[in-house]
């Protein structure tokens, strides 16, 4: 098995045409009348496929410096052109585009039967609690477990890891690999690392890494961000920026939820907790909320709670989501990551 993640590369380079005709190329602009010089100013801008230019709004689009507005109608008409009546597909259709969505594993059974077999692609997966809950322990885990081959003939493929509280530490996806018996090397050069220092930073690492997407198709399967609020905490502050950080939180999940949607690749997010000082004035058993308000609670798809169990048990809840009951699941920290409890 120790040379299970660098063989599976080559599967994956295989697999690149099929997932290159998930997304249109933005090149095809061209046959549309768009010069070759617009094109590469909205590929710097982060838009690289036909999707993406209407995934992006004309406000938008006009503040790409060398874009006026009437080259922005003319880029949207031929993109609106190239996607013609495919704008609407019937239930049955989507159904069929849905069988592309794949699911990764956490390594530990219970938690991925809890999610429906992992953690989904095309959509936003949101894990909140207190500190020593197994947030970043699970991101770590992930890292591993995205690099291996799972069912329904997922294939493995490379991490994007966006890091905003300075807690990734390569040394413990070794340790993970070690339980896996997959090579240390090929896991940590899978893993494409990026520290966040402020909020717009944050934001700004997200069309690179919508480039790194493009250039590579199929090859990522994960986008982790840990933690997805943590410098909205500190760059806005009181309630007199609130609706500014709110607006900037909001420009951001939409914008992960797009990459996630454009490229069939899995957003996972670790988000933190805050007391509620109302709680106590509605008796409610546990005062604590997470933080983002109802702008992150409406973008995740997928919301799940963790809390400490005892010893190094942690259990994990679903708090909110389209097609998951509301179940709990007990899952345990070990030194090679998420494992099922022993309980």
């Amino acid at each position: 098995m120790e040379d299970q993640v660098v063989c599976q590369q080559a599967d994956v380079v295989d697999e690149e045409d099929d997932e290159e005709s998930f997304f249109q190329d933005i090149d095809i602009l061209q046959n549309h009348g768009i010069n070759v010089a617009d094109i590469k100013k909205l590929k710097q801008a982060g838009i690289c496929t036909i999707r993406g230019v209407q995934m992006t709004t004309k406000k938008k689009l006009c503040t790409i410096k060398g874009i006026s507005e009437a080259k922005m109608e003319k880029i949207k008409e031929a993109a609106l052109k190239i996607i013609g009546e495919s704008a609407f597909l019937t239930a049955l259709q989507y159904s069929e585009k849905r069988k592309q969505v794949f699911k990764v594993s956490t390594g530990s059974q219970e938690l991925d039967k809890l999610l429906g077999g992992g953690i989904e692609s095309m959509a936003i997966t949101e894990v909140f609690g207190e500190f020593r809950t197994g947030k970043t322990q699970l991101s770590h885990t992930l890292c591993v477990t995205t690099q291996m081959p799972g069912a329904k003939g997922y294939s493995g493929g490379k991490v994007v890891f966006i890091d905003t509280e300075n807690t990734f530490r390569p040394d413990r996806l070794r340790d993970i690999a070690d339980r896996f018996n997959v090579d240390h090397s090929a896991v940590l050069d899978n893993v494409l690392y990026a520290r966040a220092y402020t909020s717009e930073h944050q934001y700004e690492l997200l069309d690179f890494v919508a480039a790194k997407f493009y250039e590579e198709p199929g090859v990522f399967k994960m986008l982790i961000v840990d933690s997805i609020m943590a410098l909205f905490r500190v760059d806005f502050s009181g309630r007199g920026e609130l609706a500014d950080r709110q607006q900037k939180l909001a420009q951001l999940l939409s914008r992960l939820q797009k990459i996630a949607e454009e490229y069939n690749v899995a957003c996972f997010v670790t988000n933190q907790m805050t007391a509620d000082p109302g709680a106590t004035m509605t008796f409610q058993a546990d005062p604590k909320k997470p933080i983002g308000g109802h702008i992150l609670a409406h973008a995740s798809t997928v919301r799940v709670m963790l809390r400490k169990g005892r010893a190094e048990n942690r259990i994990a809840k679903i708090y909110d989501s389209p097609d998951l009951p509301e179940n709990e699941a007990t899952f345990a920290i070990s030194n090679g990551g998420i494992i099922d409890s022993k309980e």
